[in-house]
């Protein structure tokens, strides 16, 4: 389980991403972002963690012309 300061990170991370591909599952988006976290979850520097989980969140979903084309 997420520490609470954590939980309040994963879940602005959520929801930012969520705004920027309206188009994506909500549950994808979910799942990336908690993939992330679990990858990033024992970082020694705190500061950065929601920043590098966006960023990685972003990688693990699908290309922006994939969703595209499936709509």
């Amino acid at each position: 389980m997420a520490e609470p300061e954590d939980a309040v990170a994963i879940r602005h991370v959520t929801e930012r991403l969520m705004k920027a591909h309206p188009q994506l599952d909500a549950g994808l988006v979910q799942s990336s972002v908690r993939t992330a976290y679990e990858e990033l979850r024992y970082a020694r520097v705190r500061t950065y963690l929601p920043v590098l989980m966006e960023r990685r969140a972003k990688d693990l979903l699908p290309p922006d012309e994939q969703t595209k084309r499936h709509n």
